[in-house]
């Protein structure tokens, strides 16, 4: 069992080692280009990555706390729990889409131009640049970090709401003794997660950051090696790219929220609901507000899309060929994800099974750990690296549907993983025993012990990270071309020709198929086999 993790771990290593190689052969090869890069410009985009993930965090969480907490007082009003489920949209909706959703509706000619322009004075600019950058992260972050607060202050005791509601706390008491405590061990990982997100930003920042004052060193590496073809300044903005990445997982290990909660017994009682009208009159604005953060982009997406020609486009080559390439390299890359991730969860549990004790072995560590580690190291970095390695071999656009398939696959490990381990570990438990009783082995235990078992985490795993797949653009906006391209790739190319109705009716399409595929995977997640 532990040869396919064995296995795995060197197909990881190997993928990144690549890419680190490609970048190292770059630099000793124009040594002088690479520390030349290194220059005022390099310095303002930087600061630029750090401002806009610093403004984009505090503009997410903080009135995510105010909006965790209105949901938490408010247990009981109609339509919770769908608003709640229309926080976790944004969590499966790509990137692309959602930018378009945006520009929709805020954008120049977006469907609130005349009335903001009517409010205001002169014409709407449109929300290009940072302003645009912010509101996109808001839109994919506030939700998140709205239910990870709420997560935490749903592990309050009862007990505690119980002696609130029995001394008649008024609603800043509360808040300060029990809400608060809550909050506070959750917000810095939350806002450490929230930053990390940000400072890895591609797709957001390529299609609203709006010229060189607002682009990131994401969307700089990949304008030096698809349009300037500065392989040396791309490998000096990869490796500041990667500190800052090292930077921020180090931070976000560091301040990890605990909401694991008290470990005093629940005792039974009633959480205190707001009464007063003022707090309650905040709370509904706080809630109104965040619902129309959210389902404003995702309405402009729809109302726009629909005004597209969608029976053309439903009926066009490039749309046909592109859904095809789409969908083919979404399964190849959500089995190999799949495939690598219970190798390494199997490992993990043999050796795990085998120590009985004592400390873990570096192999242990890394099986547990192996499949995290990829996000250290983000797409566009990868894809960077393997870029500079393969150009000289006149092969770089003909490997691309193995390096969107690869590099997407090891991306979506995490989340694969975090599906099947838990399922894997509960089955291991109680079957192992029994089956080396019975000498049940190899095959024959994988068909009839292990597969009914694990058959609905697997295939939450691999819904989810197909639709982490399909609505990638980063890999494929290095390797893309004429011949290999994705819906993701052929939305973009449609809007930097300005064809905006083809774009959003292919937004549309895409949003759809990658909503489906997390709702599925939330589904098969959450029953029982």
């Amino acid at each position: 069992m532990t040869r396919p993790g064995l296995f795995a771990l060197g197909f990881i290593a190997l993928l990144i080692g690549g890419a680190f190689a490609g970048l190292a052969v770059e630099a000793a090869r124009d040594w002088s280009g690479a520390t030349a890069a290194f220059d005022a410009g390099m310095l303002r985009i930087a600061g630029f990555t750090l401002w806009q993930a610093a403004l984009s965090t505090v503009l997410s969480v903080a009135p995510a706390i105010l909006v965790a907490r209105a949901l938490s007082r408010h247990p009981d009003f109609p339509g919770r729990g769908l608003l709640l489920r229309l926080f976790a949209v944004p969590l499966g909706l790509p990137a692309i889409v959602a930018a378009l959703g945006l520009l929709a509706l805020y954008g120049r000619a977006g469907f609130l131009a005349d009335i903001v322009s009517a409010a205001g004075a002169g014409r709407w600019p449109g929300i290009y640049g940072l302003s645009g950058i912010l509101v996109a992260h808001v839109f994919f972050n506030l939700p998140l970090a709205t239910r990870l607060l709420l997560a935490a202050l749903e592990t309050v005791p009862p007990d505690q709401w119980r002696l609130a509601s029995q001394l008649g706390m008024r609603s800043g008491a509360v808040f300060r003794l029990i809400e608060w405590p809550a909050l506070r061990t959750a917000i810095p990982g939350v806002a450490a997660l929230v930053f990390m997100l940000c400072v890895t930003s591609f797709t957001l920042v390529l299609t609203l950051g709006g010229g060189p004052g607002a682009t990131t060193l994401e969307v700089a590496i990949y304008q030096s090696l698809r349009f300037d073809f500065e392989p040396a300044r791309a490998v000096a903005l990869t490796v500041v790219q990667i500190a800052l990445t090292v930077a921020a997982v180090f931070v976000l290990s560091r301040l990890g929220a605990d909401v694991t909660g008290d470990a005093n017994l629940p005792v039974a009682g009633s959480r205190p609901r707001a009464t007063e009208r003022m707090e309650t009159l905040l709370n509904a604005t706080m809630i109104a507000l965040a619902a129309a953060l959210v389902l404003g982009p995702m309405a402009a997406i729809v109302a726009s899309g629909l005004q597209a020609d969608l029976g053309r486009l439903a009926t066009e080559p490039a749309v046909l060929k592109a859904t095809a390439q789409s969908l083919v390299f979404a399964v190849g890359a959500a089995f190999l994800s799949v495939l690598l991730s219970l190798s390494l969860v199997a490992m993990r549990r043999k050796l795990e099974t085998a120590r009985k004790g004592g400390r873990r072995s570096i192999l242990e560590t890394l099986a547990g750990t192996g499949a995290s580690l990829v996000l250290v190291i983000p797409p566009i970095v990868i894809g960077a690296g393997w870029f500079v390695l393969l150009r000289n071999t006149g092969g770089v656009f003909s490997v691309a549907p193995i390096m969107v398939v690869t590099v997407n696959a090891v991306m979506a490990m995490p989340f694969a993983t975090r599906a099947i381990r838990p399922a894997y570990d509960a089955a291991a438990i109680r079957n192992d025993r029994l089956c080396a009783q019975l000498g049940i082995s190899g095959a024959t235990r994988a068909r009839l012990i292990d597969w009914p078992e694990l058959r609905r985490p697997l295939a939450t795993g691999f819904a989810f990270a197909m639709a982490l797949s399909l609505g990638d653009l980063g890999v494929i906006a290095l390797f893309g071309s004429d011949s290999v391209q994705t819906l993701p790739y052929l939305l973009y190319s449609r809007m930097g020709s300005y064809r905006t109705q083809d774009a959003a009716g292919l937004a549309l399409l895409l949003g759809l198929l990658c909503l489906a595929l997390m709702w599925l995977a939330e589904r098969l997640g959450r029953e029982k086999p």
